[in-house]
């Protein structure tokens, strides 16, 4: 079983600040014999989740490029979603989950979304 969509999260409100721990491991495309490449299909990087208290990985496509920043660099993850594979054997079924994102970047000041202004504030 797999979520079409995925799950969509807010990144403040799950992860509050994310800073960059390092590179996990490299994930290599196979040919048609099933066979390891050295083509690279995605990268997996560790994060500091400040609001869960613990490590996270993600994993980024390798069209991103390689992710070399400073240890503990506050970054963001550009477009996540958590995802879930679970399979059924007999009377027991294993769930793994797993996090994608298109981009992991340097994260920027905040920025503050223009108010509105309300029809009745009228000059």
């Amino acid at each position: 079983m797999r979520l079409a969509e995925g799950i969509i999260i807010d990144l403040e409100k799950t992860f509050g600040v994310l800073k960059f721990s390092g590179q996990r491991r490299e994930r290599f495309v196979q040919d048609e014999d099933g066979n390891r490449t050295d083509d690279v299909k995605e990268r997996t990087y560790d994060l500091k989740s400040m609001k869960q208290g613990m490590m996270i990985q993600v994993s980024i496509p390798a069209e991103a490029g390689v992710k070399d920043f400073k240890y503990n660099q506050i970054v963001t993850l550009v477009d996540p979603e958590i995802n879930a594979l679970a399979n059924a054997e007999f009377n027991r079924v294993e769930t793994s989950w797993f996090m994608k994102a298109k981009d992991l970047v340097i994260a920027t000041a905040p920025v503050k979304p223009q108010e509105k202004l309300n029809n009745n504030d009228k000059k």
